[in-house]
């Protein structure tokens, strides 16, 4: 049953949502059965962080930043070969890189220059501090779309690599997609997994 009080787009590529706070608190409304939990709400970089600070608030949740990068293929860096996320987790976009015949070796390659991006830009959004301890926790991470589901994957695999007790994939995109996929969870409005 879909809930009336989230918006859904009419036409692709026409905002949802008035604003990333209106949609950080919808995206806290369907996540208030984690209220008491020992939830931990990870912010991916960049566009989920503001979500994810009003998810944190009205859960009264800890809060961290989690940086997930959607590295290009070779020679055409708009289209993502998949995504890498803290602590070295990939996950291959195994359609593109079937398709383009891209090598374990090239995947390697790029994921370990962005391995070195991300951790530069974990330290830049921590300023020295520590990451948030996983263990024990419902981790909910938190972006602000999902187009093919890779980063918020590959977040998600991340963060089971680090013990979290239950991860709950959650998005609350500004707009739907033009492209994104027909399966649930893609697109705009407020996905779960």
């Amino acid at each position: 049953m879909t809930d009336p009080s989230i918006p859904i787009s009419p036409e692709p590529g026409r905002p949802i949502f008035r604003g990333r706070r209106q949609a950080g608190a919808i995206l806290a409304r369907a996540l208030t059965d984690l209220h008491g939990d020992d939830v931990l709400v990870l912010g991916l970089a960049r566009g989920g962080v503001p979500r994810a600070g009003g998810v944190a608030r009205a859960l009264d949740a800890s809060l961290d930043v989690f940086v997930v990068r959607r590295p290009g293929i070779p020679g055409r860096p708009e289209v993502a070969m998949g995504a890498v996320a803290s602590g070295g987790t990939i996950i291959p976009a195994s359609e593109v890189v079937d398709l383009l015949g891209i090598t374990r070796r090239a995947i390697e390659a790029v994921a370990r220059r962005e391995l070195e991006d991300l951790r530069r830009r974990e330290r830049a959004f921590r300023d020295g501090r520590p990451p948030a301890d996983l263990a024990r926790s419902t981790v909910v991470p938190v972006d602000d779309a999902i187009v093919a589901g890779s980063t918020m994957a590959a977040a998600a695999r991340a963060a089971r690599r680090r013990d979290a007790r239950r991860v709950r994939r959650r998005s609350a995109s500004p707009s739907r997609r033009p492209r994104a996929p027909s399966r649930p969870g893609a697109g705009g409005g407020v996905a779960a997994r």
